[in-house]
């Protein structure tokens, strides 16, 4: 069990049998009364973030959380389909729980997955991903770096904005938690 002394950013907890994720926290204690901890904190099953204030020796439950890297395979609806890299086991998760992800996951990617419970909850990216321009509006003469931007359209559907110079067919460095365009690839 954690108690309010041991809250800080990022650290999971349980509530009420549900994980979270503890986004922010500020201990405060006023000069009348019994000290607390302001707390905001996110689901890592549904992603709704809730703020709530715990009282100075609150304690709540550690939550069962695993981690494990495992490698994305094929989509079959309405699952996604995940092997676990040491045990080739096979675990499908509903795509209404990786809303997040999809714009930048493509077949083969190793990804880290979060299981509550035995249960698969949570599905995250390497911070960068190569991903391949499959159509934008073709690069013209004198278009420079520091130019402008134009759409583009990944391999996965995703749209993002990548310099003039660009052209359909490169590879590009596109940043997961952010959705921008980073750099392009040599191949």
């Amino acid at each position: 069990m954690y108690s309010t002394t041991d809250f800080r950013k990022n650290l999971k907890i349980e509530i009420d049998g549900e994980p979270f994720i503890i986004v922010d926290c500020q201990h405060v204690k006023p000069g009348k009364g019994v000290a607390f901890v302001k707390t905001r904190y996110k689901s890592l099953i549904t992603g709704s973030v809730l703020n709530k204030n715990f009282r100075s020796g609150d304690k709540v439950d550690k939550p069962d959380l695993e981690e494990r890297e495992m490698q994305y395979l094929y989509l079959d609806e309405p699952h996604y389909v995940f092997m676990d890299n040491t045990t080739y086991e096979q675990s499908r998760i509903d795509g209404a729980a990786l809303e997040d992800v999809l714009p930048f996951m493509k077949d083969n990617v190793n990804v880290t997955v979060l299981f509550h419970n035995g249960s698969p909850i949570n599905v995250e990216l390497p911070n960068f991903v190569n991903l391949r321009v499959t159509q934008t509006d073709p690069g013209v003469k004198g278009d420079t770096a520091s130019g402008g931007s134009k759409p583009a359209t990944l391999e996965t559907g995703h749209i993002v904005n990548v310099p003039l110079y660009l052209e359909e067919d490169e590879l590009i460095k596109v940043d997961t938690r952010t959705g921008e365009y980073v750099e392009r690839v040599k191949e």
